[in-house]
């Protein structure tokens, strides 16, 4: 049914959450945030969707959604060296093309989903599409490994023919930030930005940084906030609105009243968990991306605070070779 739906126009039939329960709803279109069974219940309406797989070739060969394309996470990458640097737009638009993808589709992304920190590739792909100017898009919550444990089933080997799109480009330079536009954020007010570190505490304090950073240490004037706190349960699947709100109430008080979110990380993967969460779930006003984040932001000697003494970065690196071997 899939199969025949990704032949079909754009415009998902509406899911009714309240189906199950006897209860008569509004249709409405497939949210940011979609749950197994209401992405089953989308397909067994037929809906119009475009599920993009987000795993590796072998992963996918071995069982995808009905319908599923194959378009791996590292595809939306650049390479190792710099993981987090946007490819040029005219790359994106060639795999969005590949894909099959029309700006007016509704694309649902799918991936492993069996750790939080696999939430940053649909999140990353997610923002990516967003800012290229695709407006219907959704994640599978937790991915083919909530899809498992949903006991839902119904998974296909078969690769779907893909009619490539003509797919036209129209980036939204409102989701982006740009090193100078974060650069310009640190000598702002405080009232009127926050820079959100969504890595892990010990990157923020400059106890550990990624291998193709330059230094330890984080943006001058950044506040910690790593995506791990969306997960209090573990897991890949984020949970409920309301336990959501709770956990940004510990966001800085500014945050509410600021003109701007900047969401960075390492390589912007966990910041895109952060952008996704406060933006397409919570509707915070203002919130932006930094793609190439610490390794674009530290190769260039821009402000940093929390940057051990270059003794102290010899001795880390040499305790690390230790405990390597």
């Amino acid at each position: 049914m899939a199969s025949w739906a990704l032949s079909q126009p754009s415009g998902a039939a509406p899911a009714d959450p309240g189906a199950r329960a006897g209860v008569s709803t509004q249709a409405q279109a497939p949210g940011p945030l979609l749950q197994p069974a209401q992405l089953q219940a989308l397909l067994r309406q037929g809906a119009a969707l475009r599920i993009v797989d987000l795993r590796d070739p072998d992963a996918y060969a071995a069982g995808h959604l009905p319908g599923a394309v194959n378009a791996p996470y590292a595809r939306w990458r650049s390479g190792a060296d710099n993981p987090g640097k946007l490819l040029p737009v005219e790359g994106f638009v060639r795999l969005v093309r590949s894909l099959g993808l029309r700006d007016t589709d509704q694309v649902v992304l799918v991936s492993a989903g069996d750790n939080p920190s696999d939430f940053g590739a649909p999140a990353r792909v997610y923002w990516t599409l967003k800012w290229l100017g695709m407006g219907h898009l959704s994640i599978l919550n937790g991915g083919m490994q909530s899809w498992k444990d949903a006991g839902l089933g119904g998974l296909q080997t078969a690769t779907p023919r893909i009619v490539p799109s003509h797919f036209v480009a129209h980036p939204d330079a409102a989701l982006l930030a740009t090193r100078a536009q974060v650069l310009q954020a640190t000598r702002a007010p405080e009232a009127s930005r926050v820079l959100l570190d969504a890595r892990p505490v010990a990157f923020w304090q400059g106890k550990a940084k990624a291998p193709a950073a330059v230094a330890p240490g984080t943006i001058a004037g950044s506040v910690d906030f790593n995506n791990l706190r969306w997960f209090p349960q573990g897991g890949g699947a984020l949970p409920a609105p309301a336990v959501l709100r709770a956990i940004a109430s510990g966001l800085p008080a500014q945050e509410q009243q600021a003109r701007q979110t900047i969401s960075f990380c390492n390589t912007g993967h966990w910041a895109a968990t952060n952008w996704f969460v406060l933006s397409e779930l919570l509707h915070r006003p203002g919130v932006r991306l930094y793609p190439g984040s610490m390794v674009d932001w530290s190769r260039h000697d821009e402000p940093m605070t929390h940057v051990p003494s270059r003794s102290d970065q010899l001795w880390a690196q040499l305790k690390q070779t230790w405990h390597s071997r």
